[in-house]
């Protein structure tokens, strides 16, 4: 009887080992699917985009003087300090002036005696006309009178062109600054000899409010600035003129806008480019002659796209290509049309449709035609961001570890209290 049974167990038992082999078999092959590689992409859309181009420039001054002799002598004194703002007129240096007043004075006497001699030889040429007519005197002697009147009034002609010639040398003792502007370093002192024979240069005054900003740019984009001023895209005129925005030195924006001026005619042969010139208001004086800068012209706006660099990249043809995901998040690749940057972005004018999703990050492991999986390059940066850790509390903690935390503090033993009798 206790055979029958053990056999009977046996037997039932036989089919739930064979269904446990089976299965045993059947989870010894796990799947092999991978998902789909994950990219991170930005939707793009087409509005209006400024336009601008940036461009190495230096600063030169609106107006330069070279303060020079014009007469010769000694420097007496100089009334500037250097560096200082002088205005037009202001006298600069003094030049030892007593030379050309004696020459002045000389010139008026020569003038003087030329003049009294023009007196005399015309009342005589008055007397000989009436005495020719009556022939109480020769024909000769009355021309002979007439040419010394002339010649008497050419000698006056001639002094008062010395006297001129003398105020203007006395005049030029006081060396005045030709134009309102700062001066700079003086290159002689008191006692020096200048000669203006060799046009000593005395100082330089430099105009520098306004000032001038010569931009250098290939002949390429000459042409392409030449073509927007000419169908009116670029503006040199008006309330619509082209602005300049500057970035200095440090790399800080100049607070004052700028306007275009001119380009250039001229291509360089060595560097094939051609020059711009702006012209910046610079009522601080922040703005110096010979400053190395950077100009971004304005040109207007235009109806295009921006992506990021990243998603942008160049062909063996250095054609400008992006990957872009349709609707079912399979990789397709795009031509772009590039028309510049602004910052970190590459302005698209064609290529992208509205609402196309351009791949910016994991363009290396993906292909066209491969389905992928898109996430949004916002949404993945906030979930990258790290955030604080928070202290856990026992609200957040498993029920069972709450209730065997508890039960622990319970048994533990306690210290004995301390007593406060000394």
């Amino acid at each position: 009887m206790k055979s029958d049974l053990i056999v009977l167990c046996r037997l039932a038992m036989a089919p739930v080992l064979a269904a446990m082999v089976v299965a045993g078999c059947g989870s010894a092959k796990p799947a092999t699917t991978s998902p789909p590689p994950e990219v991170s992409v930005v939707t793009v859309h087409r509005g209006s985009v400024p336009i601008t181009t940036e461009l190495p420039g230096r600063t030169s001054a609106y107006l330069v003087a070279q303060v020079r002799a014009r007469v010769d002598g000694i420097v007496l004194k100089r009334d500037f300090k250097e560096g200082s703002d002088v205005k037009t007129g202001e006298r600069l240096y003094q030049i030892d002036p007593a030379p050309y007043i004696a020459a002045l004075n000389s010139a008026q006497a020569s003038l003087e005696k030329a003049q009294a001699n023009l007196a005399s030889t015309t009342a005589q040429a008055e007397r000989y006309k009436t005495l020719v007519a009556a022939n109480a005197v020769s024909k000769q002697d009355y021309d002979n009178a007439v040419a010394a009147q002339g010649q008497a009034a050419a000698d006056v002609a001639s002094g008062k062109a010395a006297v001129q010639t003398a105020q203007i040398n006395l005049g030029y003792t006081n060396v005045v600054s030709p134009i309102t502007g700062r001066s700079g370093v003086s290159t002689v002192t008191q006692g020096a000899y200048v000669q203006a024979s060799a046009a000593t240069l005395m100082t330089t005054v430099q105009q520098i409010d306004p000032i001038y900003v010569d931009v250098t740019q290939s002949s390429v984009q000459g042409l392409k600035l030449r073509r927007d001023i000419a169908t009116g895209q670029l503006k040199l005129n008006g309330p619509d003129q082209a602005k300049v925005t500057l970035l200095l030195e440090d790399g800080r924006e100049y607070k004052e806008k700028g306007t275009l001026q001119f380009s250039d005619i001229t291509v360089d042969q060595g560097t094939g480019s051609v020059t711009v010139r702006a012209i910046f208001p610079n009522p601080s004086g922040v703005l110096l002659p010979g400053m190395f800068v950077r100009a971004r012209i304005e040109e207007g706006t235009n109806d295009a796209f921006l992506v990021p660099e990243a998603g942008v990249t160049h062909d063996q043809k250095g054609q400008a290509t992006a990957l872009v995901l349709g609707p079912d998040n399979k990789v397709a690749p795009r031509t772009l049309q590039l028309g510049g940057t602004r910052g970190t972005q590459w302005i698209v004018g064609s290529g992208l449709n509205d609402g196309d999703r351009v791949i910016v990050a994991g363009v290396q492991k993906v292909q066209a035609g491969m389905l992928v999986q898109a996430i949004d390059a916002e949404n993945a940066t906030a979930a990258a961001t790290p955030v604080a850790a928070s202290t856990p509390t026992a609200a957040a903690a498993p029920p069972a570890l709450i209730a065997t935390t508890a039960a622990a503090e319970r048994t533990a033993p306690q210290p004995p209290l301390a007593s406060s009798a000394k």
